[in-house]
């Protein structure tokens, strides 16, 4: 693997310090709760659309989902077929009112709503999911340093904690939307430009069309799948049933993206914003998904290592198991070259439509894969170190680091912690705020408006020590962006499910939310491990649907009771 070199260091560190310079510069004394949390409300609609989009596109999106085609084909991008959904939606009912009521945290209303405990209830729910959530969008830029730098992670979600803190609590709100802006075009361009990389690095006789063909015939172009098979993840049925939920809650209730458009001139760029972002973010997902399976179809002309983590590799090498991961890479080298010669073959006659044999050849590569981060972990254990041997995380960055031209690699770099940066400085943000205002100023004496900034920017500052720590005991689990979203979908149907009882079920009350919602959160999270466990057949998704249902139903009942109760008292 290649060192960067100092164009790429140059290229790398500019980019940063200019983004971080910049934010903190331009959003420098803010006095006031309405300049520091809402910004203000000076963003039109193309920075409240791509700072929506930033918040949400974390360094996770550009480092994991080029790794999950890589490894699972084009089938993740069913999970946002709910979001153009949720957009009109969060439009027509959540934005309007939240601008008349002029409030700082989505929570706010339902203290209006329902009463004090419920409020603090949902906020609380809210700051732990994100909570852990900024700890993993800290962790992931980590992974990538840890790569290049050989640094050990521990280092690397210190320095990329605090970096991100500086410009979050020097200039709050104004400062995350005006760096997001410019992060995004500097995303945008890096990846258009590592497409046209990857393809101009295939075989010379191989167009854009034969390699789609290729990743077609293995597998890896299977876009829609319409079965009700709920042993499969991502299906346009849970896209459309659970990720509709999913982002009804996500855009419309998390604080981190709340705070994104509230920071908008008026309802209509607040609306503009979001349906942009409904718009564009499915071919974005699209377009970066394609990137992972052009990366997949590179790796059908050149040798792919056994396992793309390099550290795992060099542990196991210089241990008692190096003679058989060694033969494992031998076997791994066979496969490919197998392969490629049927590859070869299938390009000279023109014909991909038999696959079985592709598929075959992929099954038993896995297997070779499967036994390796099997000796990967043996041989941490052996040595007491933490070693991560699922390498799905690290298959772009190894790509981005092997094959691509000084310059350009440090330029991809900044890409994926610029967007790490973004993610994080909205996830801190919102935090800080709401703790600030749902938790701090609610429960306390009347403060001042110097008072409240202070408090708010030593809450933020907290959030990130304690994002931080979340970062540093970590694990990849399967996927760092399944994981963001496991955390997201135990919590926010239930969440969801609170804020359309207040806005469409008018006779339920506070107690009834209130009970409904804790009893709701047992049972998900309950439903969660059973299906971890594999004793139910639940995928994550459909949690986002199964939360609001339980927490709208219990709460209906339980009013229902009541209301008759009191009525046999009178």
């Amino acid at each position: 693997m290649q060192t960067l070199s100092w164009i790429d260091w140059t290229v790398l560190a500019v980019t940063l310090i200019a983004i971080v310079s910049y934010g903190t510069w331009q959003t420098r004394g803010s006095k006031n709760v309405q300049d520091y949390l809402r910004g203000g409300n000076t963003s039109k609609w193309w920075t409240i659309g791509l700072s929506v989009m930033a918040t949400q596109a974390s360094a996770i999106t550009f480092l994991s989902t080029p790794g999950q085609a890589f490894n699972d084909g084009m089938g993740f991008v069913q999970f946002y077929f709910g979001l153009p959904i949720a957009m009109v939606v969060i439009c027509m009912v959540f934005i309007p009112l939240y601008h008349r009521l002029k409030v700082y945290t989505a929570y706010e209303f339902l203290e209006n709503r329902f009463d004090l405990k419920t409020r603090t209830l949902t906020a609380i729910l809210f700051l732990i999911q994100r909570g852990l959530a900024a700890g993993i969008t800290i962790f992931a830029p980590a992974i990538i340093l840890s790569v290049v730098l050989g640094w050990d992670l521990l280092t690397l979600n210190i320095i990329i904690g605090f970096l991100v803190i500086i410009y979050t609590v020097s200039g709050g709100t104004r400062a995350v939307n005006v760096t997001q802006k410019h992060q995004m075009v500097i995303i945008f361009f890096g990846m258009l430009v590592a497409f046209f990389l990857i393809v101009s690095k295939l075989p010379t006789d191989i167009t854009f069309s034969k390699a789609l063909n290729i990743a077609g015939a293995s597998g890896k172009m299977e876009v829609l799948d319409f079965s009700f098979d709920l042993n499969n993840r991502y299906t346009f049925w849970s896209g459309i049933i659970g990720g509709t939920f999913l982002m009804l809650s996500y855009f419309g209730t998390d604080q981190s993206q709340v705070q994104r458009y509230l920071s908008g001139k008026s309802v209509k760029e607040m609306q503009l914003g979001l349906l942009f972002n409904g718009l564009l973010k499915i071919p974005m997902q699209f377009f970066i998904l394609i990137v992972g399976v052009m990366v997949f179809v590179f790796y059908q002309f050149n040798q792919a290592p056994l396992n793309f983590n390099p550290v795992g590799t060099e542990v196991v090498l210089n241990s008692e198991y190096a003679d058989d991961y060694k033969n494992l890479q031998k076997q791994h080298q066979q496969v490919f070259i197998d392969k490629q010669n049927h590859i070869k073959t299938s390009i000279h006659s023109k014909k991909f439509n038999d696959s079985q044999y592709l598929l075959s050849i992929d099954a038993s590569n896995e297997k070779l894969r499967e036994q390796a981060r099997s000796l990967i972990d043996k041989a941490a254990d052996k040595q007491k170190i933490k070693i991560e041997s699922n390498d799905k995380d690290y298959v772009f960055i190894h790509f981005i680091l092997n094959n691509l031209p000084r310059g350009l690699i440090g330029l991809l770099l900044a890409v994926i912690l610029s967007a790490a940066m973004s993610s994080t400085a909205s996830e801190l943000n919102a935090l800080g705020s709401t703790t600030t205002i749902d938790l701090y100023k609610r429960n306390t004496v009347e403060k001042t408006e110097e008072q409240m900034v202070k408090a708010s920017k030593w809450f933020t500052f907290a959030w990130g020590i304690i994002a931080i720590g979340v970062a540093c005991i970590a694990n990849l689990a399967e996927n760092l962006i399944q994981l963001v979203n496991i955390i997201g979908s135990i919590f926010y149907g239930n969440v969801l499910g609170i804020f359309l009882l207040a806005f469409f079920f008018k006779f339920v009350k506070g107690n009834a939310v209130f009970i409904a919602a804790i009893i709701t959160q047992i049972i998900v999270i309950t439903l969660y491990f059973l299906n971890e466990n594999e004793l139910i057949n639940l995928p994550f998704l459909w949690l986002n649907f199964v939360g609001c249902v339980i927490v709208i139903s219990i709460a209906c009942l339980f009013q229902t009771i009541n209301s008759n109760y009191e009525q046999l008292k009178s």
